[in-house]
């Protein structure tokens, strides 16, 4: 007898699920795409035990018919292909039959669906892929669908599912991206169980556009740190972006706030997350990432859904194509808003919202020095006298005055007993009108966008490190390290496009040894290196001479500017491109020669600076992803002194 054979319908059925049904999250994920491509207005899905219970999901779309109700659960049996060449070119979600035969395979399942064209629906109840009942029911249009006991027959893949509350996340988590890609859909999801009460996670009525939609999910908080994308068009309109993008300082510490979709289709894409961290790059910290919710409407033709059993994964025709015009969309929309930092106002004075205990950002040195400083009259940095002052804005009061003692006026009448305790009641006091009104002048919803720098009046300097100035618009404060270091970050791009960076000579070659790592990587980008301004030769045994380098860079600097552009080569830039690699050595070297902290600087050098920060690209945020500036609008100082 011969080794090979055919698998039963029930094994294959069964590997099949292994592939497209993961977890109680798949099904979900199956179910809701044949809900949107029957034309559902009307989506309503409930859960029970995170999923493994009990999964309905209810429409008001098309429905079946009687023999399609039977037949949609043979394997590879669908309504949306009927030829080869129908594959170049998918237009539905689903489109391989293989959802509700595999779903069926490891669950109890229940199918109640009515075409409007037939007066009464069909119901169909199938356990372990094997058919128990085909009835005739009175049932509205749409469809329903019920799956119970998932992996009931399948313990081994039961055992690896996560808890109930891991398993809801996963469910909750898709449903909102799948609301987020249809806005004008009605959507609901709850969860619950026999011993409690069903509880409702999300429900997102039709709305008229995609901001309306943002709103309802993430609420108001979350859409004020957005920056909406125009609709944009490349290709002769073959690829059209839209969405939402985050400001450079809300910095997320994984992807989970990443939301893609392409023509309504939600993927995860390695192309275009590496497209967002390019559009993203020298804004933010390496390890940070934004909120990104994107759609890409292209022709089908452009794009093969056709790679992954979960078709979550997904392959353009034109790859390198769609990753620079998402990296250049994503970056000229942050070029054109200008998106301005909000300094937090937490309600409690005992912990601010969304702090980490022992969190930080990766600072320069130069910051970090100004970190570790306690900023206190008591304190200050060696060689710097305490009392001589060192900043144009008066110190506060370390502690509050005194409080005055408390007197009683036993004088008055006693409270009669059984009327409303109203003695001890606060005393509101009409403001008085000496008061005064705020200044017409000023500007309470204000954009919050750096587009207001150059008309700033400098008022002076906080310890010498951070310029305070006043705006039309609030209160602006402003680190005057990364401002110069963005400033010359461009400056020096700009000359290494041009070709003329300026250089300064050495009155002696400065030699540098090297280690064996080190040489490797010098021989790299030795050329890098001369267009960044520096003139360099092998000087003996891993050793090189340094005869010119870029002009503002002090010798000082000089020594660690070079070591800190090799080792950024050695542990960060290997694998990128050549610009990337050109804009980290640009960054490292503004970092080296951009003012430090604790600098006092003249009224007219710090206007300059805040011209010159004006007419940036990028103000927002130094190379390294750090904030430039932050600002206190008017509406928030007016709050917080309880004027509006």
């Amino acid at each position: 007898m011969g080794r090979i054979r055919i698998l039963s319908d029930v094994v294959a059925n069964k590997i099949a699920a292994g592939e497209v049904v993961e977890r109680p999250a798949s099904v979900v994920k199956e179910m809701l795409e044949n809900s949107l491509d029957a034309g559902a207005t009307q989506i309503r899905i409930d859960v029970e035990s995170g999923g493994r219970r009990l999964i309905r999901i209810a429409d008001d779309g098309c429905g079946m018919l009687r023999d399609d109700a039977l037949l949609a659960f043979e394997r590879h049996a669908t309504s949306k292909l009927s030829s080869v060449d129908e594959l170049e070119a998918i237009a539905t979600l689903g489109f391989r039959g293989e959802a509700l035969p595999s779903i069926a395979s490891v669950s109890r399942l229940v199918l109640e669906t009515r075409s409007a064209a037939e007066p009464t629906g069909t119901r169909v109840e199938i356990a372990g892929g094997k058919l128990l009942a085909c009835d005739e029911t009175a049932f509205p249009a749409g469809t329903t669908i019920t799956v119970r006991d998932l992996f009931f027959n399948v313990p081994a893949r039961k055992k690896f599912l996560r808890s109930e509350q891991t398993e809801l996340a996963h469910i909750a988590s898709l449903v909102t991206h799948y609301s987020l890609a249809h806005p004008g859909k009605n959507f609901e999801l709850t969860s619950g169980g026999p011993a409690n009460a069903s509880k409702e996670l999300l429900r997102a009525t039709p709305v008229a556009s995609p901001r309306e939609r943002v709103f309802q999910v993430f609420g108001a908080a979350v859409l004020d740190e957005l920056v909406e994308l125009p609709p944009l068009s490349a290709q002769q309109g073959a690829f059209r972006l839209s969405g939402f993008i985050s400001r450079p300082q809300i910095q997320k510490t994984n992807r989970n706030s990443i939301f893609l979709f392409v023509n309504r289709r939600l993927i995860r894409d390695r192309l275009l997350l590496h497209a967002i961290s390019a559009a993203y790059h020298n804004l933010m910290p390496p390890a940070c990432y934004p909120f990104a919710l994107l759609q890409i409407d292209c022709d089908p033709g452009e794009v093969d859904v056709n790679v992954h059993p979960s078709k979550t994964e997904v392959r353009f025709r034109a790859g390198s194509f769609v990753h620079d015009f998402v990296r250049d969309a994503l970056r000229e929309t942050l070029i054109a808003s200008r998106p301005a930092p909000s300094a937090p106002l937490p309600t409690s004075p005992h912990a601010a919202p969304d702090a980490q205990p022992g969190a930080r950002l990766p600072y320069s040195e130069f910051t970090q020095q100004l970190e570790n400083f306690a900023f206190d009259q008591g304190a200050a940095p060696a060689g710097i006298d305490p009392a001589q002052p060192r900043s144009v804005l008066p110190q506060p009061f370390l502690q509050p005055p005194p409080a005055p003692p408390r007197r009683f006026d036993f004088s008055a009448p006693p409270i009669p007993i059984g009327q409303p305790d109203t003695a001890f009641e606060p005393l509101r006091l009409k403001v008085p009108e000496t008061h005064g009104g705020f200044p017409d002048g000023a500007v309470l919803d204000a954009p919050q966008t750096m587009a207001s720098l150059d008309d700033l009046r400098v008022l002076g300097q906080i310890h010498d490190s951070f310029i305070v100035a006043a705006g039309r618009d609030g209160l602006w404060i402003i680190d005057q390290h990364v401002a110069h270091e963005r400033i010359l970050f461009e400056q020096v791009l700009g000359q290494q496009q041009r070709g003329q960076v300026e250089q300064q000579r050495l009155l002696l070659p400065m030699v540098l040894p090297l280690s064996p790592a080190q040489q490797v990587e010098y021989e790299r980008i030795a050329g890098e290196l001369d267009a960044a301004g520096f003139e360099t030769e092998p000087f003996g045994h891993r050793t090189i001479a340094v005869k010119a380098a870029p002009a503002g860079l002090s010798p000082a600097d000089l020594e660690r500017a070079v070591y800190e552009i090799l080792e950024i080569a050695e542990t960060e830039l290997r694998k990128v491109s050549v610009s990337d690699l050109r804009r980290g050595i640009a960054a490292s070297l503004a970092c080296r020669a951009a003012i430090k902290i604790n600098t006092p600087l003249e009224a007219k050098k710090m206007d300059w600076l805040l011209r010159e920060l004006s007419r940036t690209q990028y103000p927002m945020s130094c190379p390294h992803g750090r904030p430039v500036a932050l600002r206190y609008s008017t509406r928030d100082i007016l709050k917080s002194f309880h004027r509006i």
